[in-house]
C-alpha cells in the first residue's frame, strides 16, 4: 500500500512537470477579444498578478527542476526516438484528450465542437490504428480544444489572480480548478494505482510532450517569468473567447513577434 501511494505521488509530479513545460509558453498565442473572462487583460499588472514576488519565486523552483531533470530526459529521448515514431505517440496521447474535449464541448453547449471532437476520436482510434495515426486532421477536422477552466470561463466564473503553482506551472483558481475536474474524465483516472503500465505510459506522455516542447525554447527571451505570463495569459483568453481578439497590455511588440507556435 505504502509503495503505491509513493508511485502515485512520482506520477503526480510527472504530470505537473508536463503541465509546466507545455501549458504556457509553447502555445499558441493569439490576440482576443476583452469581454468575459479577457476582461482581465484590461486591467493593470498589480491587479492581474498581485502575487508577482511570490510567483517569480515558484517560477524559478519550477525552472530548476526541469533544467535538472526533465528537460535532460526530454532531450535523451529526442535522440533515440524515431521521428515518425515521436508523432505516433503525441497523436496517440493527443486522442485520448477528445474526450475531455467532447465532454467540455457539451457542457458548454457547443453542438458542433462536440461533433467535431467524437468524431476525430472515432476516426483516429477507428482508421488511425487506435490514435496513433492523425487521419482526422488529414479529414480537415481540426482539434477543437475545450476543458472545464474554458467551461468555467463560459458560464461567467472569474479567473481570480495570476499565480504560478509549484509543478503545475502558470494557472489560476478558475484554471485550477478545471484542470482537477478534467483528471476526472481521462481513461483510467480512477485505477492508476492498479497497474505500473499505467504508470510507464503516463510518464511517457510526460516525456513526449516536454521532448516536442524543445525547439520552441529558441524562441524565448527576455525576462522567461513575464514571457510565460504573458502567453499564458493571451492563450487562456483566446480559448475561452473562441479565438477572438483581445490585446495583451503586458506585451511588448518585441514580445508579439515572439509567440510560439502551436504543437
Amino acid at each position: 500500500m505504502r509503495d503505491i501511494f509513493f508511485r502515485h505521488r512520482v506520477f503526480g509530479a510527472l504530470f505537473a512537470l508536463f503541465l509546466f513545460a507545455g501549458g504556457a509558453a509553447a502555445q499558441t498565442v493569439q490576440p482576443a477579444d476583452p469581454e468575459t473572462a479577457g476582461q482581465k487583460l484590461d486591467e493593470p499588472a498589480s491587479e492581474v498578478d498581485p502575487y508577482e514576488d511570490w510567483n517569480r519565486k515558484v517560477y524559478r523552483f519550477n525552472e530548476t527542476i526541469d533544467n535538472w531533470f526533465l528537460r535532460p530526459v526530454a532531450k535523451g529521448y529526442r535522440a533515440v526516438m524515431p521521428g515518425f515514431a515521436d508523432r505516433g505517440v503525441t497523436n496517440f496521447f493527443n486522442n485520448l484528450t477528445e474526450i475531455r474535449n467532447f465532454a467540455n464541448s457539451v457542457f458548454q453547449l457547443k453542438g458542433e465542437s462536440a461533433v467535431v471532437a467524437a468524431g476525430r476520436f472515432t476516426y483516429n482510434t477507428v482508421f488511425g490504428l487506435g490514435g496513433f495515426i492523425d487521419v482526422a486532421t488529414m479529414f480537415e477536422l481540426p482539434e477543437r480544444p475545450e476543458d472545464f477552466g474554458q467551461t468555467l470561463g463560459y458560464w461567467g466564473v472569474e479567473s481570480g489572480p495570476y499565480l504560478m503553482l509549484p509543478f503545475l506551472g502558470p494557472s489560476n483558481p478558475r484554471d485550477f480548478s478545471g484542470f482537477a475536474s478534467d483528471m476526472l474524465l481521462l481513461p483510467s483516472a480512477w485505477d492508476l494505482a492498479e497497474s505500473p503500465d499505467q504508470y510507464y505510459a503516463r510518464a511517457l506522455q510526460v516525456v513526449d510532450k516536454r521532448a516536442d516542447l524543445i525547439p520552441a525554447e529558441a524562441f524565448m527571451s527576455g525576462d522567461g517569468y513575464t514571457f510565460v505570463r504573458n502567453a499564458y495569459l493571451q492563450r487562456r483568453a483566446y480559448l475561452i473567447n473562441d479565438g477572438r481578439t483581445v490585446d495583451d497590455p503586458f506585451a511588448s511588440e518585441d514580445d508579439e513577434d515572439l509567440m510560439l507556435e502551436d504543437f
